[in-house]
């Protein structure tokens, strides 16, 4: 076979261009990229003036264009790094000076965003955008000395409104962002400090600030397992991190504590709970919600010791630190039930019923509803001196022994206003058995009805006829004494 001759195909020799040629490529380029610059197409301004750099990186208009572009992008960071190459090119170039102190604001560095404002006003003395941004510098400045005073003071609200002023100058200022995330957690608003936090770590996921106020709202929501996750993940990122640090430590602390107090709780060991949950609570302050279950379990804790004078007040300070706290509403009342303060237990009970309308607190309402009224009337009982399970025979022992005690007869002697005393007594006396002795009387007692009712006026009936009837036997009765201040009683 033939051979066949192949002729071998060179590519052309690659052109260089020479500078003035590159320069006006570059103007070109650039041109185009101010024409998506005033159509707002920011990426394709971003295209053409990278390439306009690429074919004259010594030109300090482009890298300022660039830098401007990157800024409407909010891609501060490197429209700084694009500022400050214009400047290090020409530093006589004012807009370059005047972004690199705008990026420099938005990111929060308003110190070194002053210095290239004062550098433009060296430049240009009226130039009025430098005089309005150095002001804007300065503002930025004074809200962070006022936040720094206030965050010592632990004035956390205005804290967050000192920020919320600067991040209208420094939008982007992953600083401001996180100190006002810290205190809106330290507010008890951890939604909006969640969201902060989620804002930054989704550009940064190892940012240690970011993962600690996420761990903070955790921690102070009362998840304190995933809480020390997001404290080791920050101490990760940044090992100096010491809030972080202090945080996974109380964290811990808290923790193990609260749950040597449940243990002893349950074994029967109240003394020893009650300790326990009062070294938990010197742990943290700041943990609102936590704090608030272990006064609740300190209450709970303190019931069963028969402290219940500080019970109340345990609950009441878990309330404090969580109005909506439910638990610590229904011990309390419970406390006031035992105590006898119905007032108080009917205003508790009205509240959790308020916000969980179940059968159960339905009942425990209308129980301490009833005891109050019951509470408004006379205390047979009480008159009498006997328990409310006296048995019929203890319910006429009492009567006995108190109807002597202040029968009219027995302090003819005394004054005008210890008799009329003695008199009140001893028809409350009356009224009492009259009541406590009739079994059906008894029971609507009991139950809280009105004794009206049945058909019963109080105010109507003889005291001196009941003790008649009770003691009985011929010829009367009468208080003889039997030396100083003695008497006894005598039938006739």
């Amino acid at each position: 076979m033939d051979a066949v001759d192949c002729d071998v195909i060179m590519d052309p020799e690659p052109q260089i261009m020479n500078e003035e040629e590159l320069a006006r490529e570059a103007e070109c380029f650039k041109e185009q990229g101010n024409a998506f610059y005033i159509k707002k197409d920011y990426t394709e301004a971003f295209n053409y003036y990278t390439k306009a750099i690429d074919a004259c990186p010594k030109n300090a208009s482009y890298y300022g264009n660039r830098a401007a572009t990157l800024m409407m992008l909010s891609r501060f960071r490197e429209a700084l790094e694009d500022a400050q190459q214009a400047v290090r090119l020409d530093d006589s170039f004012v807009k370059g000076h005047l972004r690199e102190g705008k990026c420099h604001l938005s990111l929060g560095n308003a110190m070194a965003a002053r210095r290239c404002f004062q550098k433009v006003l060296e430049l240009e003395p009226d130039n009025s955008q430098a005089q309005q941004e150095l002001k804007n510098a300065d503002a930025v400045l004074e809200y962070e000395k006022m936040a720094e005073f206030d965050f010592e003071k632990r004035d956390f609200r205005k804290v967050v409104f000192c920020m919320d002023r600067a991040l209208e100058y420094a939008p982007v200022c992953h600083r401001f962002k996180i100190l006002k995330a810290e205190c809106l957690a330290l507010l008890g608003r951890y939604p909006e400090a969640q969201s902060v936090a989620s804002d930054i770590l989704r550009l940064d996921s190892t940012n240690g600030d970011a993962l600690y106020v996420r761990g903070l709202c955790l921690y102070y929501e009362d998840c304190i397992d995933k809480a020390v996750q997001f404290f080791v993940q920050a101490l990760r990122m940044a090992p100096d991190h010491e809030k972080a640090r202090l945080a996974c430590r109380n964290a811990k602390a808290l923790k193990a504590k609260k749950e040597e107090g449940n243990k002893a709780f349950k074994d029967g060991n109240y003394e020893v709970a009650y300790e326990l949950y009062s070294e938990a609570l010197q742990i943290d302050p700041n943990n609102i919600k936590t704090n608030a279950k272990l006064y609740c379990n300190r209450g709970t804790v303190g019931s069963k010791l028969n402290k219940i004078e500080q019970s109340i007040e345990d609950c009441t300070n878990a309330i404090k630190l969580d109005e909506t706290y439910i638990k610590a509403y229904l011990r309390r009342a419970q406390c006031y039930m035992d105590t006898e303060q119905y007032e108080e237990a009917v205003r508790d009970y009205e509240k959790v019923y308020q916000t969980e309308k179940t059968k159960e607190h339905k009942i425990l309402l209308k129980t301490a509803q009833l005891e109050l009224k019951k509470s408004k009337r006379k205390d047979y009982y009480k008159v009498l001196g006997v328990d409310k399970n006296a048995t019929e025979d203890e319910i006429k022992k009492a009567y006995r022994k108190r109807a002597l005690m202040h029968h009219p007869d027995r302090h003819s002697g005394a004054s005008p206003e210890v008799q009329k005393e003695e008199e009140k007594k001893f028809k409350e006396v009356g009224e009492a058995f009259t009541v406590l002795s009739d079994p059906k009387k008894k029971a609507r007692y009991d139950s809280g009805q009105d004794l009206d009712d049945d058909g019963m006026n109080m105010g109507d009936f003889d005291a001196n006829n009941i003790f008649k009837a009770f003691f009985g036997g011929p010829g009367g009765f009468s208080f003889e004494a039997s030396g100083p201040g003695n008497f006894f009683f005598q039938f006739g």
